[in-house]
This record gives structure tokens, C-alpha cells and sequence, in this order.
């Protein structure tokens, strides 16, 4: 679905993008790519938003090297769009007004580590579970988990959250600094390794989350943890989806030390049998998992089955081998996949919203019972330890009148979540898709703030132009 809004600046010429592309060449050889099937690649997205690939598809191997291609694009006025991996879920990589994609997948070296510090420094192009296998031996590793193994960069870029975020928060926490390539070509590195400061404006905080709208995130300081003595991991079920919540609000509010409190429905709890060869119970389902001591990660579950009794939930069964473990997680981690085979041939519509705990099952309760109404294919899974849910209808695109009863629903669900004083995307992002709710969501007064840092720091509007806020 293209929203005519989005295209906020013409896109380039094609004089411009050929010497663009002969003088990107003269740096980066072969790493300068236009062939069809790459681009539409990179103008992939994970929702139904229409694919609108770059132009050009560039692949830097240092910071020195994207400085150099940001350069070269502001002098054309030709627009910049920043790509990982790929897997945002909110049109985040298209490029709506053309321009250059600079995949920073060759970007790969994990520059430090730090253990004394519990830190480390990495390129923007590491993953998640590349940066972890090589801490593991050192009995550490970086907790933000979002399922999809996702670049560090894009991670920060998008303030992305996770199955760990209830204990160990989402990528605003973790980032200690970043070094930024801004629309200018200029190099900024936004904070020292220190774990706090009273110097100058926030400009770590500025950067993660904007989407590649502001600068090129070409490094980034994290912060690690020690791998826990103990990890245990069970499963819950519940007779509702609401009970599963109300359990969910009383572990918080009683100040379990949980690590991941993640809900399925029934509906997702089927398609991940289907998809991962499990026997689940299909009803609503809580899998969990506590971090600590021997001693303290049993205390931790037994606290949690008192209150899971209390509201009808059990058996609390344990995965307690670690293949069994990595097994119940990674079929968590495949529900999005599992999903789309509830319905194959239809497009998957994912969007999240997260509210505050304490409103967390009268807005999953009321969102079943929508989906129900209007009768949807819409499987619920959450990190709901953080008030943070997704829900995925799967809608044949041929039909317009089901793709008008998605868009209606999804518009629903938001408005549910802002009026109960949560927000539009808990860790997908803004995008494409989102833009529409963040006067909503913030006022007029924050969007034209928003406006105006854009305008300062991306004059030209040449960084990932058409997403968070129009200009």
C-alpha cells in the first residue's frame, strides 16, 4: 500500500545518478551495484507497504567509506537509505524518493571489548548472535533480543526491544555511543565509553531511534552483561488471554526479577506446532525464563506458579536442558514465519503497540474480541513483561475488502493503545506505516520539534527521506 504522502522530494535524475554512480565506482569497484533483483532486495519490507527499491545499492567496508559516499550523494542532492539486514517491519528501507541504499553488511569488525568495563565496540554490520558467539567465551553477552538476527546498527537505528527488554531494556539502555556519518559526510561520535554523563546535549539518544533519518550509524559502543550462573525456561498456559495478562501484571508488580515474559495466543501457539513440530498446549501460553543463581532462579519460579494458580494457569512446565531451552526460544523467535503458515499466499500485516502495564490485558482482551468481530486470521505473541504486544493478520492483497477490514482493525489498535496512554510501536519503528499517528501520539508541538531537528541536521532531506516525519 503506497501512500502518495510519503513521496516527500522528486527522486534523482538519471545524468545525476550516472555520475553519481561512475564516481561511487572510482572508490568502491565492484560494491557499486544497480542490477534489478538487489535493489528490490533492498527495497524489501516485511509488510505490505509496495516495494520501492533504490536506485543504486552500495556496500562500504569502513566509516572513511560511507563518509565518502554521503558526500557524493549530498553534492546530487540523491537520497540515502541506510540498510542492514532488512527485517524492520515498517517499510523502513524503502526508498520512495530512489536514491542510494548503503548496506552496511560488510561492515563486520568487532573493534573491542572491554570486559573489565562490561562494553564493547562494534561495526554496524555485526549481528546480534555474531557479536554474542564471539563474548561467549569470555562469560559475557549482550542481551537485546529481537528475534530476527538483526545488525547492531540497525538495532540501534531503530530502538529495537525484544524478549529480554522487561529485564534488561530495549537498545536505549544498551548504547553507550555511536560514531554517526551525518548528511553532511561528517564523522560524529556522540559520547565517550562512559557509563554517564552531564556533558552537552544527548546526542546518542538522538541518533538511536531515528531511523537512518539523521546520519549513517557507522559504530556503536554497547553495554554486556556476565551470562547468568542459572537460566531457566518454562512454559504456562492459562485459560484466557486476559487471565495470561492479569498473571503477567501481578509478576511485575510484585518485582520478580524475570528475565522474558513472553505471551502467545492460541492461534500463534498452533502455528508454532505447526511450524516448529511442537506439542504446546493450544491455549493462551506464557513461556518465561529466569536469570540468577541456582537457588534464586527457583525461588523466582516457584513464586511465579502461586500466581499463575491464581488465575487457573498450569502446568508450569520446565525446559531444563539447554537444547531443550534453545528449542522453545527459537520456535518463539519463528513465529512470525509460523504465522504465514496459517494462510499461505497471504501477505502478513505485522504491527506492535505497547501500553502500560497495568493496562496491558484490557488492551490484549479487547484487541482479541476486535479481531474475532471482524473476523481476521490475526495470531497475538508479545513481550508483554513491558506492556508490548504484535499482532499479525494474514490478508489475501486480491481482495479490497478484506485489505480495507486490516487497515481499519490495525487503525483500531492503535487508537486503543494511545487512548489507554501507551504508544504506537513499542519496537517496530515508525516507517512508512506509522507516520500518520505520531501527531496523535505527541501533538503538533513535538512533531514540529521533530520537524525542526530533521531540518537542522538533514537540510537537504537527502537521509532516508518519506519516513517518521514529512517534510
Amino acid at each position: 500500500m503506497n501512500e502518495p504522502h510519503l513521496q516527500t522530494r522528486p527522486k534523482p535524475s538519471e545524468a545525476a545518478l550516472a555520475g553519481l554512480s561512475s564516481k561511487l565506482a572510482e572508490h568502491l569497484g565492484d560494491r557499486v551495484v544497480a542490477s534489478a533483483a538487489v535493489r528490490e532486495q533492498h527495497g524489501h519490507t516485511l509488510t505490505w507497504v509496495k516495494n520501492q527499491p533504490p536506485d543504486l545499492v552500495v556496500y562500504p567496508r569502513t566509516t572513511a567509506e560511507v563518509s565518502e559516499i554521503v558526500k557524493l550523494c549530498a553534492a546530487r542532492d540523491v537520497p540515502i537509505i541506510p540498510f542492514g539486514t532488512g527485517t524492520s517491519l515498517e517499510g523502513h528501507v524503502n526508498a520512495p524518493c530512489g536514491g542510494v541504499s548503503v548496506d552496511v553488511s560488510l561492515m563486520k569488525n568487532i573493534l573491542a571489548v572491554h570486559e573489565e568495563d562490561l562494553d564493547c565496540v562494534v561495526e554496524a554490520g555485526v549481528t546480534r548472535k555474531e557479536l554474542n558467539e564471539h563474548l561467549r567465551d569470555k562469560g559475557l553477552f549482550f542481551p537485546i533480543d529481537p528475534g530476527a538476527d538483526a545488525s547492531i546498527g540497525g538495532m540501534a537505528a531503530t530502538r529495537a526491544s525484544g524478549t529480554n527488554a522487561v529485564r534488561y531494556g530495549t537498545m536505549k539502555d544498551a548504547v553507550l555511543g555511536l560514531t554517526v556519518v551525518t548528511a553532511d559526510g561528517e564523522v560524529v561520535k556522540t559520547a565517550s565509553r562512559a557509563k554517564k554523563s552531564s556533558a552537552g546535549y544527548d546526542l546518542t539518544r538522538l541518533f538511536v531511534g531515528s531511523e537512518g533519518t539523521l546520519g549513517i550509524i557507522t559504530e556503536i559502543t554497547v553495554k554486556l552483561h556476565g551470562i547468568p550462573e542459572a537460566i531457566s525456561a518454562g512454559i504456562c498456559p492459562f485459560p484466557s488471554v486476559k487471565a495470561a495478562c492479569d498473571a503477567v501484571i501481578m509478576t511485575i508488580q510484585t518485582g520478580i526479577p524475570i528475565a522474558r515474559i513472553e505471551l502467545l495466543d492460541e492461534v500463534q501457539v498452533r502455528a508454532v506446532n505447526l511450524h516448529s513440530k511442537l506439542t504446546l498446549p493450544e491455549s493462551p501460553l506464557l513461556l518465561l525464563e529466569f536469570h540468577g543463581s541456582t537457588a534464586g532462579v527457583q525461588e523466582q519460579a516457584e513464586r511465579f506458579g502461586e500466581i499463575a494458580a491464581e488465575f487457573a494457569g498450569g502446568p508450569f512446565d520446565w525446559a531444563t536442558k539447554p537444547e531443550d531451552r534453545s528449542k522453545l526460544w527459537q520456535a518463539r523467535h519463528d513465529a512470525y514465519w509460523a504465522a504465514r503458515g496459517l494462510r499461505p499466499g497471504a501477505q502478513s500485516v505485522a504491527t506492535d503497540v505497547c501500553v502500560p502495564i497495568s493496562r496491558l490485558a484490557e488492551c490484549v482482551d479487547e484487541t482479541k474480541r476486535d479481531i474475532e468481530a471482524c473476523g481476521l486470521i490475526a495470531p497475538i505473541v508479545g513481550h508483554v513483561g513491558d506492556g508490548n504486544f504484535h499482532v499479525q493478520p494474514l490478508v489475501n492483497m486480491d481482495d479490497p475488502a478484506e485489505v480495507e477490514a486490516c487497515e481499519a482493525f490495525v487503525d483500531r489498535l492503535v487508537r486503543r493503545a494511545l487512548a489507554m496512554e501507551g504508544t504506537c510501536t513499542g519496537e517496530h519503528g515508525v516507517g512508512q506505516k506509522k507516520m500518520k499517528y505520531l501527531e496523535i501520539e505527541h501533538g503538533r508541538a513535538a512533531l514540529d520539534l521533530m520537524r525542526t531537528l530533521k531540518r537542522a541536521i538533514d537540510p537537504h532531506n537527502i537521509m532516508n527521506p518519506g519516513k517518521i516525519v514529512a517534510l
